[in-house]
């Protein structure tokens, strides 16, 4: 029986939570949050250990992994271990022939293997009558997002230029999405490449455009005259999953693989176009837009153009950059069904979407963030009311839901309270468009500007600009939402973290290190609030920050670690984040790029942390002095208590892209880009060669005299386990 709380079977955890709740005694302390203090309170933490004691003494039961930068490999903390599951190029079906891995292979056999840049997932059980099945952890549908390409890998020398016709389509076909059946045999997982589940989702899937911009005048196109339908998903880097058993896949940086030109353009769709930054100008260099898609001739490339071509829209693709931009859903159980893009739920960088937990009988809500500097954590809250009824209702439970709803944006004031703003209330007037030497103005009127232009929209009811919004995650004990900034340099100085432009919920702008020239808040951090009445639907909330990220260098600098990391525990850049429902244990990823990097070295790293609450910390002041600006801000700090280093990645990489087991003995974990600072001239000595070794070919086997011997490194997907098979993290189970 499907319970309404999302993921989590909490069969045993609430029969003594009832029991807790008819007890006078102990109701204060569970009206305030399950937070782990709350289950030591209850007698739950100490359980696995036999002793009682703090959830704590039980937690992260593991030494913390020791930095390697210059391994090529993942490495782990002691009693734990890693499998190579999913790599770029593998095969999806048994006719597929394995991965060349020398960038020979075809763009239409893409269609049958993994994409690159593995990012954000979801593991889905299977159960027998082929449907989604919370109680399966041995058999599952993996979703993978690939985001992006290393062309220096894809293509045997790199990109071309001019672009050619099939290196493009390669790479329209390693974008997108993959779907996986995995099947746990002898304790690992394989893909079962026999299975009808198995899909591709590609940069050329035809897509349903559903919700209030279907039929918009802003969505035709030649390839759609009646703005119904597009053609792609691009860049897809986090990602979420809906209560009824879906998956939503979510386009980030989509706007640099458009060309464009104003000419002939109104003066509210160029300040679109340039608030969005789809501003390439292709008029000198045939790959001044991203991969240069638009260059080879033929419909399928011109879609990449938005110049005025045609008569009307329904002759070029001037709109077709306003297709792009959204949350996608795909139904992982039903193969044949067509995406829908659900453009209720706005359009901007998407990084991801989390669901609230849900309640019969009241709204579902979903927790977005824009992945910029600078810009703004929305949710969106639908008109539906949540009924279980709908749990595998495929894609006509997500037209209920995700096609009508209310759109907000955060706004964090200085008292550590906060407001959800309404995009869609009747939105008029002009908005000057925040970018640097800009005249441009946009104009409010039509009822979709909240949909379709959602970043001015959110611009004009004054929400929080903040420091790169990438992952969020909700806490199953309490419902609090966790989101990270990962950073914020000041290289626009319109519209980054400058001194001047410090807040409460963005506090600090630094040079942290000698190595680099730019400054801001060059290292992230994480912040995290609590709805009014922990009702996902509110539109107040109290807020604080988790942890300040800080690299070595930083570590006794106390205006920047103002979380008091160490070497074993520090935090740059942090971009991914999952709660475990089973443990309730916060697993971080970083994404800490050359452009950020300490000057002694940093590796891109998977941490676990048992969190507290928030307002459990304290109330503290940061001086910010660049220069001649100097600002003191006063900001919250939260306890960081338990935080351990886990894992680490391969040379170039960024740690990215988790979703667990629900028996939570499993961790899916994407290693994406490895290598990816290789330039073509040294194809043969690659700055990372991983998950091979010299000694192996693409396949793992040992090289033959007939075997072309390759160390081009591959995107992949690993799974992280305990060596004795138990559950990760920790000998405490919350459930």
């Amino acid at each position: 029986m499907k319970h309404d709380y999302p993921l989590s079977k909490p069969i045993h955890f609430n029969e003594v939570l009832e029991a807790a709740m008819a007890d006078p005694s102990r109701r204060q302390i569970l009206r305030g949050g399950l937070g782990l203090s709350a289950l030591s309170f209850l007698g739950l933490a100490g359980c696995a250990g036999g002793g009682g004691g703090t959830a704590a003494a039980n937690a992260l039961n593991f030494t913390a992994t020791p930095l390697n930068p210059t391994y090529d490999g993942v490495s782990v903390a002691a009693g734990y271990q890693t499998q190579v599951l999913f790599k770029c190029g593998d095969p999806i079906n048994g006719t597929t022939p394995a991965y060349s891995n020398l960038g020979t292979d075809t763009a239409a056999s893409f269609d049958f293997r993994a994409g690159d840049h593995h990012d954000g997932g979801y593991f889905f059980g299977l159960g027998a009558n082929g449907k989604w099945d919370e109680d399966v952890s041995d058999k599952g549908l993996l979703c993978i997002n690939h985001e992006n390409i290393t062309p220096v890998f894809l293509h045997p020398a790199g990109q071309s230029s001019p672009r050619t016709a099939e290196e493009v389509q390669k790479e329209f076909r390693a974008h997108g999405v993959s779907v996986v059946e995995v099947n746990k045999v002898n304790g690992k997982y394989e893909v079962n490449k026999s299975s009808a589940f198995n899909l591709r989702v590609t940069a050329s899937t035809d897509m349903d455009i559903n919700g209030p911009l279907r039929g918009h005048a802003s969505q035709v196109t030649k390839y759609s005259p009646t703005g119904v339908k597009t053609r792609g998903t691009v860049n897809n880097c986090a990602s979420g999953y809906t209560p009824w058993g879906t998956y939503l896949t979510c386009e980030e940086n989509w706007y640099g693989y458009f060309k464009s030109s104003t000419t002939g353009k109104s003066a509210s769709q160029v300040a679109s176009d340039l608030r969005y930054g789809v501003t390439n100008d292709d008029s000198t260099t045939s790959l001044t837009h991203w991969n240069a898609w638009s260059t080879p001739t033929g419909d399928d490339f011109a879609r990449w153009n938005t110049t005025i071509t045609g008569a009307t829209s329904a002759d070029d693709y001037r709109n077709a950059a306003n297709t792009y931009g959204f949350n996608v859903e795909i139904d992982p159980f039903a193969p044949l069904s067509k995406p829908r893009k659900r453009t209720a739920m706005g359009r901007l960088a998407h990084e991801g979407a989390w669901v609230a937990p849900v309640t019969v009988g009241k709204p579902v809500v979903f927790y977005m963030g824009c992945d910029a500097r600078s810009e703004y954590i929305y949710k969106f809250v639908s008109t539906a009311n949540w009924s279980a009824a709908d749990i595998n209702g495929g894609l006509a439970a997500g037209d209920k839901y995700l096609d009508s709803g209310k759109l907000y944006a955060a706004k964090f004031n200085s008292d550590f309270t906060g407001q959800w703003l309404e995009l869609t209330a009747g939105l008029t007037g002009t908005q000057p468009v925040p970018i640097a030497s800009s005249t441009q103005t946009f104009t409010f009127g039509d009822p979709s500007d909240a949909y379709l232009n959602t970043r001015l929209a959110a611009d004009k009811i004054g929400a929080t600009p903040m420091d790169r919004p990438e992952w969020g995650a909700v806490n199953p004990v309490n419902g609090e939402v966790y989101f990270t900034l990962t950073n914020n340099d000041t290289s626009n100085q319109s519209v980054s973290r400058t001194v001047s432009r410090t807040d409460a919920a963005n506090p600090r702008s630094y040079k942290d290190n000698t190595s680099s020239s730019r400054t801001g808040n060059m290292n992230g951090h994480i912040i995290r609030w609590r709805e009014s009445s922990s009702d996902p639907t509110a539109l107040s909330f109290a807020w604080d920050i988790y942890v300040f990220g800080a690299e070595p260098d930083d570590l006794s600098n106390t205006n920047v670690n103002l979380s008091g990391l160490t070497a074993e525990n520090f935090v740059s850049s942090p971009d991914g984040l999952w709660f475990s429902h089973k443990t309730g244990i916060l697993y971080i990823q970083t994404d800490d790029s050359g452009t950020f990097l300490d000057s002694t070295g940093s590796t891109n790293m998977l941490l676990a942390a048992i969190p507290g609450t928030v307002g459990d910390g304290s109330t503290v002041s940061v001086t910010n002095t660049l220069g001649t600006a100097t600002q003191t801000v006063t900001t919250k700090v939260g306890k960081v208590g338990q935080l351990k280093r886990l894992l680490t990645g391969p040379i170039d990489c960024e740690i990215t892209g988790i979703t667990e087991s629900y028996d939570g003995k499993s961790l899916f974990i994407n290693i994406q880009h490895p290598g990816d600072n290789t330039v073509v001239a040294n194809l043969a000595t690659p700055t990372s060669s991983w998950p091979y070794d010299n000694s192996t070919t693409p396949d793992g086997n040992p090289p033959t005299s007939t075997t072309a011997k390759s160390n081009r490194a591959r995107s992949a997907t690993i799974v992280l386990t305990r060596i004795d098979g138990g559950v990760i993290g920790t000998d405490f189970t919350l459930y």
